[in-house]
């Protein structure tokens, strides 16, 4: 009686313990349950059984029937036979769902550490939509647009003559960068300023501006509509901000773009990089072209 109740008691560790608890699917939780009734109710039979011999047992004995031969061959003909046919299920059916709950426990955890490792590609975002048609005036006074700096790879910078700090410090970093790169890998990027100031920065005022540093760099305006357009086109914020008569500063993306020879839009890089990051930022987009 005590090992069929302990053996009871094993197969409720195995269906409610650490076994049943794993995520498996739902059909193998459903055939452990059906087994599990199965299998109670053929110990509970089993128990039945016996607690009814018993007692028969221990009647007869009590009023004097029956001898101990008949008891005996009793016991082994209508007890034993269901009794030990319960074990031997029960033994059998326990280490089946063993064997059945940790392999199906295997193959749910492969499958997991497969689908986690597994990357899916996603749909391409293209690139992004900066850049576009422009018309405006260089320093010399000659009308230009994009299709001027076909089949060269340019660096363009947003800002403004009058620029206390930053304009100043992004251009000496744009002039040095242009001269690293033509030093390492000899090819030519042509560095470009467009104001966001049309009010103040004239031909002449640009012209004057840009000569301070760098020969090649060549600096762009316009009329109000026209810088406008361009900012738009390359997604670049300006603003007005403490005006007092003239006298103004111009809030602005502090950004320079990297332009293939198509004037299609590679990269941007912002006022974080310095002289040699910035260098190395755009060899790397070039070669990778």
């Amino acid at each position: 009686m005590s090992k069929i109740k302990g053996l009871k008691a094993f197969i409720d560790s195995i269906t409610h313990g650490r076994y049943s608890q794993n995520m498996i699917l739902s059909s193998a939780n459903r055939t452990s349950f059906f087994s599990y009734q199965c299998l109670v109710r053929s110990v509970t039979t089993s128990e039945h059984t016996n607690g009814k011999i018993s007692a028969a047992v221990a009647s007869d004995e009590k009023n004097g029937t029956g001898d101990s031969d008949q008891t005996a061959s009793q016991k082994p003909v209508r007890g034993g036979p269901v009794s030990w046919l319960s074990l031997v299920l029960l033994i059998v059916t326990g280490g089946g769902l063993i064997v059945y709950y940790d392999k199906e426990k295997k193959r749910h955890i492969e499958g997991l550490k497969t689908a986690s490792s597994t990357v899916k590609q996603g749909p391409s975002v293209g690139t992004a939509a900066i850049g576009g048609s422009f018309k405006l005036v260089n320093h010399y006074g000659k009308t230009v647009t994009e299709k001027d700096f076909l089949g060269k790879w340019t660096l363009i910078y947003f800002g403004f003559t009058y620029c206390p700090d930053i304009c100043p410090d992004e251009l000496q970093k744009l002039a040095a960068a242009v001269d690293k790169i033509k030093a390492k890998t000899g090819m030519e990027v042509v560095p470009v300023f467009i104001s966001v100031d049309p009010e103040r920065d004239n031909v002449e005022q640009v012209h004057e501006y840009v000569k301070e540093f760098h020969p090649d760099l060549i600096g762009l305006t316009g009329t109000t509509d026209e810088i406008r357009q361009v900012a738009r086109a390359f997604r670049v914020y300006y603003m007005k901000t403490e005006e007092e008569g003239s006298d103004y500063l111009v809030d602005h993306s502090i950004v320079m773009y990297l332009m293939n020879p198509n004037m299609e839009f590679v990269k941007f890089f912002g006022k974080n990089y310095d002289v040699d990051a910035l260098t190395e930022g755009v060899i790397k987009e070039i070669k990778a072209q």
